[in-house]
């Protein structure tokens, strides 16, 4: 597991990324739609619709326990439709605050202990688990208590996992050392894979090099979003530009996060199939997740 094995993982953007749980109750083939136009534009990994999907949000939707986990077990399986043998299917994990929908997915310290977000993650990683997807992608985790509150849920699981973190350049977004959070990821049996998400592209390769000992994930977003004139700023090409230097960083999981569709994942493959084609590299390796 190294940085000469290239994976695209296809994730979706905008209404799809961060508001796609509840398009698995009223629309789910538009889901199925985003999955197929990013496998066909070169992914190889579907990330699912699952990443809001809680028994607490959808509860304040007034959505039981039981149809939650039908929902939950739906967005693996359509990625798993979708895949049809091809790509590999990879359940997404939301931090507590994408339930909260509050921005503090980007801030952490909920003001909760790790026994009690542990408590919270458990039983959605279980249903998931039950669904059989080929790997978790537990996504934008703000803080060192909630990343060891996840490495406690999955425990005995039977699924592997990458862990990948919100950040504020070279520390978590609550402003704990990054190494910290890559630690607690190399000292989980079921964590394969960590790195970060939902993060400017050129913070990534001062984030990789500090991952050590484990493949590193480099999902960043198409651009950075300004707040205050609610707009993005900056290239959304620029991840397939530099994705080949975080490939050489030890990425083995590279992919878009916000602001990234199908176009940037064909551009993100491209790229990457001439940069490694240039090295003598394999550019499409088996996932190492297995």
């Amino acid at each position: 597991m190294n940085g000469e094995q290239a994976f695209l993982a296809g994730e979706f953007v905008g209404l799809y990324a961060r508001r796609s749980a509840r398009l698995l109750r009223d629309a789910h083939e538009a889901i199925t739609a985003v999955h197929r136009a990013c496998f066909e534009a070169g992914a190889q990994v579907a990330i699912t619709a699952g990443y809001q999907a809680t028994n607490e949000g959808f509860g304040r939707l007034g959505i039981s326990r039981a149809e939650t986990t039908t929902l939950l077990r739906r967005s693996v399986g359509l990625a798993r439709e979708t895949a049809a043998g091809s790509g590999w299917v990879a359940a997404s994990v939301g931090p507590y605050g994408a339930m909260l929908a509050d921005g503090s997915a980007y801030r952490g310290d909920y003001g909760l202990t790790v026994a009690e977000l542990t408590r919270y993650h458990r039983p959605r990683l279980e249903v998931l688990a039950e669904a059989a997807p080929d790997v978790f992608a537990v996504e934008t985790i703000p803080d060192t208590r909630e990343a060891e509150a996840v490495v406690t849920a999955l425990d005995g699981l039977g699924i592997p996992a990458w862990l990948a973190h919100s950040i504020r350049r070279t520390t978590t977004s609550a402003s704990q050392p990054l190494a910290e959070a890559f630690a607690l990821a190399r000292s989980s049996t079921a964590v394969v894979a960590t790195g970060v998400n939902c993060a400017p592209a050129t913070e990534v390769a001062p984030a990789l090099a500090m991952v050590a000992d484990l493949p590193g994930v480099a999902h960043p977003d198409g651009g950075v979003w300004d707040p205050q004139a609610r707009t993005w700023q900056g290239a959304e090409d620029e991840i397939a530009s530099l994705a080949p230097a975080w490939l050489a960083a030890g990425a083995a999981l590279v992919g878009g996060c916000c602001r990234v569709g199908p176009t940037g994942i064909k551009e993100l493959a491209a790229r990457l199939r001439s940069s490694t084609e240039a090295d003598s590299r394999p550019s499409h390796a088996r996932c190492p997740c297995r």
